[in-house]
């Protein structure tokens, strides 16, 4: 059973850290198939809980403060899945980044829902711009296997894909919002099988047999 303490891909059976520019951590004992796995949870939780998110904000109900803190507790989650890999520095900092995509999805779904077109579009090329910030900080860590283009056009899916999970719910259109979670979620699998195969692609001295 995958728990939380898994999510960080066994971080205790490495006995330093790896810094942004690759250098190779200490012998671990991480396989694969804990990896994949592992990854994919973090990052279905990310979506998961954007959608309660959504749910929650546009309708105003009560649970809206434990489900920020939970979707910001993940972004956490995965900066420290990072760490033994490329070292607490940049595991914190991808972590700050994301917590900016969570904060500024707020501000994108809170002015959607005042109809404050003004706000909303501020609010969408900022979260474009985090994007991108995101993008590029995965990109330099790992060049050869998470190339920028490719990190871009992928974090661009997400907003898009996310984007539409917002306005079907806004509109009402069930089906729609029904539709728009399936693609959000199909979406980052594929994302998140880009980020295990580049890491076991980048470290395979650290990983079992396959």
């Amino acid at each position: 059973m995958i728990t939380r303490t898994s999510l960080v891909f066994a971080a205790a059976v490495f006995m330093g850290n790896v810094s942004l520019a690759g250098a190779t951590p200490r012998a671990a004992t991480t396989r694969v198939s804990d990896l994949r796995p592992a990854m994919n949870r973090l990052w279905e939780d990310h979506v998961m809980w954007t959608r309660l998110y959504i749910i929650s904000a546009l309708a105003e109900s009560a649970d809206k403060p434990a489900t920020t803190e939970r979707l910001l507790q993940n972004q956490i989650d995965i900066g420290n899945a990072m760490k033994p890999f490329y070292g607490d520095a940049a595991g914190d900092a991808l972590s700050a980044l994301l917590k900016q995509h969570v904060l500024i999805a707020a501000d994108v779904i809170a002015s959607a829902k005042a109809r404050d077109g003004i706000k909303e579009q501020q609010a969408i090329l900022a979260w474009r711009s985090n994007a991108d910030e995101i993008a590029l900080f995965l990109a330099k860590a790992n060049p050869r296997h998470w190339p920028a283009t490719e990190m871009k056009a992928m974090m661009r899916e997400h907003l898009d894909a996310t984007t539409a999970e917002v306005v079907a719910r806004l509109t009402g259109d069930w089906k729609a919002d029904v539709k728009a979670y399936d693609a959000v979620h199909d979406q980052i699998l594929h994302m998140s099988t880009m980020l295990s195969d580049g890491i076991v692609e980048q470290f395979p001295r650290q990983f079992a047999a396959r």
